[in-house]
């Protein structure tokens, strides 16, 4: 085995002549982005034309998607990062929107096509099998797939457990290397988090299942989960706030029905810490998105419990997390499949998190209608709990009615009597509403009328389209 990895050895120069003009390029999720080759493929520009180049989200290095290389390559995001995002904005990029548990489909049919993949793996071991490492994702419809799969090998890149392994007799070249991985910093978790993290922790049973998307929030909630007991991860991602509470015992997979006492994720996202504890780990069963985002397998974990993330929610529970308008911001992700898959868990509870408002306090996120062009992702079927800093609102069999009446209760307070208004002026809502249907909040006199007087300034447009614009 040792011969047939050592012959195959050469320089990412070398390796990266397979690709040619009007060729489709993969490269690996996440952590496991393999710089160098990406590095080495920007560098032959001067030779090519019209490359797609396809991943979910990356990390570290994208100059492919500068300016100056429009025309040479083109890439298409199926999840996108802030390297990637003003690209996709400008339309010098594509964003694919699709259910992560959906890829492996869309690349085993040849819907997205591959010739090239460029992966990173640590060292072969002594059987002639490699670890893909971080990220396992849909790793191994791509190199099903693949016409040709070049490989850059990190002795940095940890061995990890589960569905991970890869021959070496399916690697056409191999690269070595010896770098840190790209490592996935979370924006500062901030007094808001915190807030909207208590309120999610105080539903979060002992013996429950978690599944957290990207970014501060699903981190400050794993942050509030010490005092708990037999918790279990079943999720697309494990984020370093994992760490400690395996090392606690907090998280120990104890009550799960599968997997027992064992970690499942699609792939690892964070930093040298979360690298150092999955490398040789047992506790981890790195698995295809394909298997560990099907609805129906999360659904065989009793009390699964999803938190994702999102960037706006109307007043009857569309819930927007992959754009602004018609701006593409990240991706549809594993949300859906993990709302789906814990609503029907027994004892599930499928979460969306959101900060009440954006720019500064200056525009609320719980708004009338989504934006123009804003991309429903969760739809209000499938919606349970939104969580924001001011209250918790479970919509799942509510009627518009109900539902306005508590997303207005978890807005920030200074935009309520505008949501209400116009679901007033709307018919979402009558012009009576009990006070005692309401959540907390100063919406209305004692007798449950609307306030008279001076109409309050309008921060809506009557369609509903002056709202969020960033993050």
């Amino acid at each position: 085995m040792d011969n047939e990895y050592r012959s195959r050895i050469t320089t990412p120069e070398k390796a990266l002549s397979a690709v040619r003009s009007g060729g489709h390029v993969y490269a690996h999720n996440g952590c496991a982005q393999p710089e160098i080759l990406m590095q080495a493929l920007v560098a032959r520009a001067p030779e090519l034309r019209d490359v797609e180049i396809l991943h979910m989200g990356l990390f570290g290095y994208a100059d492919y998607v500068l300016p100056r290389y429009e025309g040479v390559f083109r890439h298409r995001s199926l999840f996108m990062g802030g390297n990637v995002r003003q690209a996709a904005q400008e339309c010098r990029a594509d964003y694919t929107p699709v259910f992560l548990s959906e890829i492996e489909d869309l690349i085993r049919s040849g819907a997205l096509p591959i010739d090239v993949a460029l992966l990173q793996c640590a060292p072969p071991d002594r059987h002639g099998y490699l670890s893909l490492g971080t990220s396992v994702d849909v790793t191994h419809a791509v190199v099903d797939r693949a016409r040709h799969i070049i490989v850059e090998i990190n002795d940095r890149m940890p061995r990890t457990y589960g569905d991970t392994a890869l021959h070496v007799s399916r690697v056409h070249a191999f690269t070595e290397a010896s770098h840190p991985l790209v490592e996935y910093r979370n924006t500062e978790i901030s007094e808001t988090h915190r807030a909207i993290a208590r309120r999610v922790a105080g539903l979060i049973p002992d013996g429950a299942v978690l599944q957290t998307g990207i970014g501060a929030l699903p981190e400050a909630v794993l942050g509030l989960l010490g005092g708990h007991k037999d918790l279990g991860i079943h999720s697309e991602l494990v984020p370093d706030a994992a760490v400690d509470l395996i090392e606690a015992g907090v998280i120990n997979g104890a009550r799960r029905n599968i997997h027992r006492g064992r970690v499942t994720a699609g792939f690892a996202l964070g930093s040298k810490k979360l690298f150092d504890f999955i490398d040789g780990n047992p506790v981890f069963e790195f698995q295809r998105t394909a298997y560990a985002n099907d609805p129906f397998v999360i659904a065989k974990n009793d009390r699964m419990v999803a938190i994702n993330s999102a960037l706006e929610v109307d007043l009857t529970g569309q819930v927007c997390s992959d754009s602004i308008g018609h701006l593409p911001y990240s991706g549809i992700g594993g949300q859906v499949d993990f709302i789906r898959g814990a609503a029907r868990s027994n004892g599930g509870i499928p979460i969306i998190t959101l900060p009440s408002t954006a720019r500064g306090g200056e525009v609320s996120r719980i708004v009338p209608a989504l934006r123009p062009g804003a991309g429903v992702v969760t739809s209000r079927g499938d919606v349970h709990w939104v969580i924001t800093e001011h209250g918790a609102a479970d919509l799942h069999g509510k009627c518009f009615r109900e539902r306005v009446e508590a997303m207005i209760g978890i807005a920030d307070p200074k935009f309520r009597e505008d949501l209400e208004r116009y679901a007033i002026d709307h018919k979402l809502v009558p012009k009576l509403i009990p006070v005692r249907a309401r959540p907390s909040g100063r919406f209305s006199d004692s007798h449950g009328r609307l306030r008279s007087g001076r109409p309050a300034a309008r921060r809506y447009q009557s369609d509903g389209t002056n709202l969020i614009s960033g993050q």
